[in-house]
């Protein structure tokens, strides 16, 4: 059996309480001078995360074994909320439609892919979104939240369609909600249920793919 993606999410009542982040890899050589070479050897962060942290009872703990089996350990990908960053707005606000640039008109293009763009002021990295939240899109163009209806959201790949061509010069502009594709990082789980009533955390490493 071949691995796929699974349009469902992580149990959100688990992911709560998750810990974990992005990681980069840099590679830092040291010269004989003193001086480093720092190269970048990854062009887009990869998150990890610890969701044991959020498994506080048996019935989660039963649940999370059937979520884990169905996935058939790190076959198959799934969804997972970030309670961090899972919002384009600042410190994971509620949307608005002015949050994220989407692009500009040019009275031909139809299609555009939601990004959130992190920093402003040095090098600004820009990541674009696969898995946005259905329902959530709000869109903006030149300064004003355009309707529901003026363009349909793929959930499933992060792409916008405009019914119509937006015209030439106008700045589109977009706010979502958004997961992050993940797989289990491990094929085994193993659970103490004799020290899990005392408190202990079962390990439930999970880590992003590219969609």
């Amino acid at each position: 059996m071949a691995g796929s993606f699974h349009e469902i999410r992580f149990p959100l009542d688990i992911a709560l309480g998750a810990r974990g982040g992005p990681e980069r890899q840099t590679e830092i050589i040291t010269l004989a001078s003193g001086t480093e070479l720092r190269l970048q050897r990854w062009a887009h962060a990869r998150r990890r995360y610890e969701a044991g942290y959020g498994v506080r009872s048996l019935d989660r703990l039963a649940e999370l074994a059937a979520f884990f089996e169905e996935r058939r350990g790190r076959l198959h990908g799934f969804r997972f909320r970030d309670r961090l960053d899972g919002s384009s707005a600042p410190a994971n606000a509620t949307p608005t439609p002015f949050d994220q640039p989407l692009g500009t008109g040019d009275g031909v293009t139809r299609v555009f892919a939601l990004a959130k763009t992190y920093g402003a002021a040095f090098d600004p990295y820009r990541r674009l979104i696969t898995k946005p939240v259905a329902g959530s899109l709000r869109l903006g163009r030149d300064g004003a939240e355009l309707p529901a209806d003026a363009a349909s959201l793929d959930a499933t790949s992060g792409i916008v369609t405009f019914v119509e061509a937006p015209p030439p010069g106008t700045v589109l502009t977009a706010g979502f909600l958004f997961d992050v594709p993940v797989r289990f990082d491990t094929d085994r789980l193993e659970f103490d249920l004799s020290a899990f009533e005392a408190g202990a955390v079962p390990s439930i490493p999970l880590i992003e793919i590219r969609i």
